[in-house]
């Protein structure tokens, strides 16, 4: 990837190619779905195509401004993708648009389907038919672990340390979308394709299960599928992500299952990632979901407030950015179902202040981020969480102001408890007030007892936070 730091030359360039134009149309459609609508429409939409001279693709932005920022933050991601779409392409020059141009923008490209898990930023990896581009931002050195994903990060470095460690595989790594799976399905791939010394050479093929669709598809027609099913069975560790879109495609599950009885077989470690747990896979063939389950299943619970505020403090570091805590604490409590919305958010708020010349500060985060907010911006009332976790736990709301003290009733009042103080911007009085007239350190030994039970007992903690994105709805 290279930047030249001016305005576009007069390099040969082919603006009439229906093919290029269709590349480049699949790359913004992987930008989008990889970034995040919000992020994509605030960087990268005004990115457009100028042409290709011979492996090198030149983009253009209006300004240097943007030009910078989508070089230091995207230009690896792009250059990825374009190389994933074109395996001639090598660099992708990132340059301002002219005034007075001999290459003008082409005319913005149809919109396409986002393709499911689309390959991130360009990484060196040893067998580049078989591993994905590999993001060097995806690493166990820039992950932020806390309770919710601590188990699943454990399990990752044991698997990445020592592959095919018996109960360890496979390793299935499941949870909802901007949780992590991704992240530690590439900083798996990284530490064992780059980092590991003193050990033998590992083979590392990831992909997405998209791409071992469309891989075994075209080896059906080209009547290539015993060089394909040998390519795959050699390698020593096979990384699928998003697992979940095999669902319905019987006859890939069926050389899926084949694959993964072959290397499983073979002593060869498998790594797969999905949205949800092998059981839950429904749409799955039984045999294969059984055999999933079979080794290490480790989820990714939704972020904690504590951890989204370590996530931002983290990113913040990296980025030399001086953060206030207020602005930190708000993002965190406003954006709570997706980590990867969280980071935009940031980025767009320092990108803001930067170009402004502006400060940081609640203000400054109201007015850029109103669109954002707004989406999140729905009032959780006490009255509904009330109802909401009676009829979950099938008691009457009236219990919940009761002076009753039998478990099946004080436990999913402290869950009430737990969640107004996390959903409601109430002060701990006024929940209280709520339930009975009690007194405010209840409700805060009730947030403190439904803290500890969520990290001891996985299946209380996602009773809560089923609970949570049910009324954040």
């Amino acid at each position: 990837m290279r930047d030249g730091g001016g305005v576009l030359s007069s390099s040969p360039v082919r603006r009439d190619d229906a093919a290029l134009n269709e590349q480049w149309a699949r790359v913004r459609a992987r930008l989008q779905a990889e970034v995040g609508e919000v992020e994509y429409r605030t960087w990268l939409k005004q990115v457009a195509l100028a042409g290709v001279d011979g492996d090198e693709v030149t983009v253009i932005l209006p300004t240097r401004f943007l030009r910078d920022w989508v070089n230091k933050e995207y230009g690896e991601l792009i250059t990825a993708f374009w190389q994933a779409e074109n395996p001639k392409i090598r660099h992708v020059d990132i340059r301002t648009q002219p005034s007075r141009g001999t290459a003008p923008n082409l005319a913005e490209p149809e919109p396409v389907t986002p393709v499911a898990n689309a390959p991130a930023a360009a990484g060196a990896a040893p067998r580049s038919e078989l591993v994905a581009p590999l993001d060097q931002r995806f690493t166990f050195d820039t992950f932020v672990v806390g309770k919710p994903n601590e188990f699943a990060y454990a399990c990752a470095r044991r698997v990445a340390e020592s592959p095919a460690t018996p109960g360890f595989n496979p390793l299935f790594l499941y949870g909802g979308v901007g949780l992590g799976k991704t992240h530690l399905m590439h900083a798996i791939a990284w530490e064992l394709s780059t980092k590991r010394t003193g050990a033998a050479p590992v083979s590392v093929a990831y992909m997405s299960a998209e791409k071992f669709m469309y891989r075994f598809i075209n080896a059906l027609r080209s009547q290539s599928t015993l060089e394909f099913k040998n390519e795959l069975r050699s390698v020593d560790v096979l990384m699928i992500d998003d697992l979940q879109f095999l669902i319905g495609k019987d006859n890939t599950q069926e050389e899926f299952f084949h694959t993964f009885n072959a290397l499983v077989d073979a002593g060869k470690q498998i790594v797969i990632s999905a949205d949800k747990s092998p059981s839950d896979l429904s749409g799955l063939e039984d045999r294969l979901r059984t055999r999933l389950g079979c080794g290490m299943v480790a989820d990714l619970h939704a972020t904690t407030f504590e951890l989204r505020i370590s996530i931002l403090e983290a990113k913040a570091s990296r980025a030399g950015v001086d953060v206030p805590g207020k602005v930190l604490e708000f993002l965190a409590r406003k954006i709570t179902s997706n980590v990867r919305e969280l980071e935009g958010a940031l980025n767009r708020l320092v990108a803001h202040a930067n170009l402004f010349d502006r400060q940081l500060t609640m203000e400054t985060a109201h007015e850029v981020l109103h669109d954002v907010l707004k989406a999140y911006d729905r009032k959780v009332t006490i009255q509904e969480i009330q109802k909401r976790v009676a009829d979950h736990y099938n008691i009457r709301v009236a219990e919940m102001s009761s002076a009753r003290r039998a478990r099946n009733i004080a436990r999913p009042r402290q869950v009430a408890m737990y969640l107004a103080k996390q959903l409601t911007s109430k002060s701990l009085p006024d929940i209280g007030r709520h339930f009975g007239d009690r007194d405010h350190t209840t409700v805060m030994h009730a947030v403190s007892r439904v803290t500890e039970l969520m990290s001891q007992d996985a299946a209380f903690g996602e009773d809560v936070e089923l609970l949570r994105r049910m009324l954040e709805s």
